[in-house]
């Protein structure tokens, strides 16, 4: 009541002040009705031409690590410019009706009009698109169709990997273009590309991929799965889980919001056998040979079966795949002879040469024509062996040979001789109990068999010919991950192993309930069941081999006087191999080899090196072995304790 006599007896001021809130309210109330009333028609409209977006967010694959923790594939922010087609569907109708113009037109021809509208729309904003980024850009009209057809729900990927200055030229301006927007996604990266390219594999586009859940997106991101290797054999521990967010785009082409409603998941770690260090040791030192060599690598640990290093060259770079590979270099990719997405380690198939002769050496022990007496005596080699009126040549010198000398000297006239007497039966069921021929079920989609002779192949196809080429290595083939395991059983005593190159899988992040970690721990395939002091005795003539002055392997590892060994302390056994490779009677190529483990008096590691056109496994391939075996000494690899004896068998 104060205010209200202090307004009857004309206060001024108070009037004043009663007078502007009156004012206020009345702004008030008529905005509210131009809004709510006047402008009405224009604010849902506005609200129509909002674009919503409910998009599948791919999850960020799972890193692959070597046994030291050692990145070998990794994720990397890529910022891609990504065009929704649904965003464009009001220009494509207004312009199909501009370019009908009332025509009459047969069905045929308004879709083929339909087809010409739409892709001239796009083409056109991908142009607009390129000249604010300055730089061409373009689409070609069969890239867009097939999208359009097989992928309407997923965006067209204009741009992938903009650079840094790309990035804050579009955030710092946008180009105002319909449907374009910013997109970060996992970009896969391969820190050392060539050198670890046959282990891992590389990712392809998931174009077949379907949630179930899927009907809940209007788009869906690229997925990737693995394609081969490591990449493809854990793809559904790597992949993780998909996300969904929102976002609202309103008629100026801007975000208004953006609603993460489910976080994506990321896919678990893989944690290999690997040593990279070492991996990059074999990689250099195979292709010291020459430029393109092409040649495999295996590197074990031979009481585990532990991958510490796989190479293959020619090698790819896997980061490659990651974008859209250029003609050009998928031609090279194809090349039929260097073949650089074979992997030679587990997927050639060779002829094992004289590297063989361990499996023939080891057949005479065990069917006792090489006995305590007929090891030391010694046998005439005219240089030759004379099988009917077939010739087969030895490029051991003609000589008298014993055991040892015929190993070192690594004499075909001599394991023929020998090999003949044991018999095919006994070297073939030696073979066998390797697993010759058979596959080892590597999960990389990268492998081989090789070729054995079966019981009824032999029955139906063998003769005394047959049984002499068996003897030196030419009748069978075998991968360089084979004559590896073959030579673990054989410096470990006896047990044929699984090669192990998954240590274990486990969360990416600390603390995620789901995914706990899987280790997967060392596996014996089988035993050999052959006397230890035979397995000794091959040992001691392997090491021969590299330390006697006779051995085919002796010069690769020792200095060029002749005396001093290139490997201080670290005693190795090898045995080189050259086969020929033939069409018809003629030879067209030879494959070298060279198998060994070390150190001599406690094998550990085993190192087996082929070289397709090599010109020795003495002269090509052991090199490569020592240096390998001077990168061993000098990191001083750590390994895991030996297997349980536990055999698994098929």
């Amino acid at each position: 009541m104060l205010i209200i006599d202090q307004l009857r007896r004309g206060d001024k001021r108070l009037r004043a002040v009663a007078a502007a809130i009156a004012l206020w309210l009345f702004v008030l109330v008529v905005g509210l009705w131009y809004i709510q009333v006047v402008s009405a028609d224009k604010y849902r409209a506005s609200l129509v031409n909002q674009t919503f977006r409910n998009v599948r967010i791919p999850a960020n694959r799972g890193v692959i690590l070597d046994r030291n923790g050692l990145s070998i594939a990794d994720n990397k922010p890529s910022y891609n410019l990504e065009l929704y087609l649904e965003e464009l569907r009001p220009l494509f109708d207004a312009e199909f009706t501009r370019a009908r113009a009332g025509r009459p037109m047969t069905r045929a021809e308004r879709d083929d009009l339909r087809w010409q509208v739409r892709y001239s729309v796009v083409s056109k904003t991908v142009h607009q698109l390129g000249e604010f980024l300055q730089e061409p850009l373009s689409i070609s009209e069969h890239d867009f169709r097939r999208h359009y057809n097989q992928w309407p729900y997923r965006p067209i990927t204009i741009r992938e990997n903009l650079a840094p200055a790309q990035v804050a030229r579009f955030l710092e301006g946008s180009p105002n273009l319909p449907g374009i927007d910013l997109e970060i996604r996992p970009l896969r990266y391969y820190p050392l590309g060539l050198v670890t390219a046959h282990v891992v594999g590389y990712l392809t586009r998931d174009d077949l991929a379907r949630d179930d859940d899927e009907g809940g997106f209007s788009y869906s991101l690229p997925t990737y799965k693995g394609a081969v290797g490591i990449e493809h054999a854990c793809d559904a521990a790597l992949r993780g889980s998909p996300g969904m967010k929102s976002i609202v785009v309103n008629s100026l082409c801007y975000r208004e919001s953006e609603t993460v409603w489910t976080r994506a998941r990321p896919g678990q770690n893989v944690v290999l056998t690997l040593d990279l260090p070492l991996q990059k040791a074999a990689y250099d030192a195979l292709n010291s040979v020459a430029h393109q060599v092409r040649g495999a690598v295996v590197v074990l640990d031979a009481y585990t079966g532990d991958v510490l290093a796989l190479v293959s060259s020619p090698s790819y770079d896997p980061n490659e795949f990651t974008g859209r590979i250029a003609d050009e270099r998928w031609q090279a990719m194809s090349d039929p002879k260097l073949r650089p997405m074979f992997n030679r380690a587990t997927q050639g198939a060779y002829p094992p040469g004289s590297t063989f002769k361990i499996v023939t050496a080891l057949a005479c022990l065990e069917s006792g024509v090489l006995n305590e007496s007929t090891l030391t005596n010694t046998i005439y080699n005219p240089g030759h062996y004379q099988l009917g009126r077939r010739r087969i040549e030895d490029l051991a010198p003609a000589g008298y040979y014993d055991f040892k000398r015929g190993f070192k000297r690594s004499s075909n006239f001599y394991f023929i001789h020998y090999g003949l007497m044991a018999g095919r039966d006994r070297i073939l069921s030696l073979g066998r109990r390797f697993h010759l021929g058979q596959r080892i079920g590597l999960p990389t989609r990268q492998e081989s068999p090789g070729s054995f002779p079966t019981p009824e192949e032999v029955k139906l196809l063998w003769n005394d010919g047959n049984t002499a080429n068996l003897c030196i290595g030419q009748e069978i083939t075998v991968t360089p991950l084979q004559m590896a395991l073959l030579t673990a059983a054989v410096a470990n005593g006896g047990r044929v192993m699984y090669p192990r190159l998954i240590s274990r899988i486990e969360p990416a992040e600390p603390g995620i309930e789901e995914g706990n970690t899987t280790d997967f721990q060392p596996r014996v395939r089988s035993f050999l069941n052959i006397p230890e002091q035979h397995l000794a005795l091959i040992r001691e003539v392997m090491i021969a081999d590299t330390e006697e002055p006779e051995g085919t392997a002796y010069l690769a590892f020792h200095e060029a006087d002749r005396v001093t060994p290139r490997l201080k302390g670290f005693r190795v056994g090898g045995k080189t191999g050259t086969a020929q490779i033939k069409e018809g009677n003629r030879v067209v190529d030879h494959i070298t080899w060279f198998v060994s483990f070390g150190p001599g008096d406690s094998p550990r590691y085993v190192v087996v090196v082929m070289v397709e056109s090599g010109a020795s496994g003495g002269l090509t391939c052991a090199p490569v072995a020592c240096k390998i075996y001077q990168a061993i000494q000098k990191r001083l690899v750590p390994v895991s304790q030996p297997a349980p004896a536990l055999a698994q068998s098929e």
